[in-house]
């Protein structure tokens, strides 16, 4: 065996032991601060489809990361319902001959759990990160409406999403959640057909969410306290 035979293992150790060093040099994060924007839709009685009468809406959210496989999400937020009993295909005796419509504001305030497929960041803070992820959500709130009446409710959205690194500390989210909610009345109307029901979520309103997010990374770990790297 040459020389240089020996010697090849030593050098290709020599060459990768620096890049291996530096693979995660870079921070992590246990926060995220941002913003959102998007679209809602009414889920009801009167509701028309997942599509019908979409509604703008936005807030703001924060993020506590315990590991880059975890997010706890909170989120405050302000938009619009719409509908109209013309859209069900459900007859209603009441409206038959005038249908109605209502217009409901919506203020909502959730915390979520998130859960990434995989980890989640630029692969320098953390060994195996990947900066595009899939993660489902499930959380509990308070939903705030106004139509004809003032209404205060427990929400609990559900759905799924996608997360993207846009740079190092900037990242962008993509979410859809249905929130089930424990009222009758966003629309303004609680039980059209007269028939009494019980139940958490039995003959209650809902409302889906589409919403793009922007969130900056904030507060950095400390990096003799990286236990969770493996």
């Amino acid at each position: 065996m040459t020389l240089a035979r020996r010697l090849r293992p030593l050098l290709l150790l020599l060459l990768l032991a620096p890049r291996t060093a530096l693979a995660q040099d870079d921070p992590e994060y246990r926060m995220e601060i941002g913003a959102g924007a998007g679209l809602q839709t009414y889920q009801g009685d009167f509701g028309g489809g997942l599509l019908k009468h979409m509604q703008p809406m936005g807030g703001a959210v924060a993020k506590y990361k315990p590991n880059p496989r975890m997010a706890w999400a909170a989120t405050l937020s302000y938009g619009k319902l719409k509908g109209r009993s013309e859209d069900t295909k459900t007859w209603y005796p009441d409206y038959a001959g005038a249908p109605m419509e209502f217009s409901t504001s919506m203020t909502t305030f959730d915390v979520a759990f998130e859960y990434n497929f995989w980890a989640f960041g630029t692969g320098r803070e953390y060994r195996g990160a990947r900066p595009l992820t899939p993660f489902i959500t499930a959380g509990m709130g308070l939903c705030f409406a106004k139509c004809d009446a003032s209404v205060c409710a427990f929400e609990m959205p559900l759905g799924l999403g996608v997360k993207y690194k846009l740079a190092d500390r900037l990242n962008l989210t993509a979410t859809w959640l249905m929130h089930l909610t424990g009222t009758d009345k966003l629309d303004g109307v609680k039980d059209p057909y007269g028939i009494k029901s019980s139940g958490l979520f039995k003959n209650t309103d809902c409302y889906s969410t589409l919403q793009i997010a922007v969130t900056y990374d904030i507060w950095a770990k400390c990096k003799t306290c990286h236990n969770d790297r493996d």
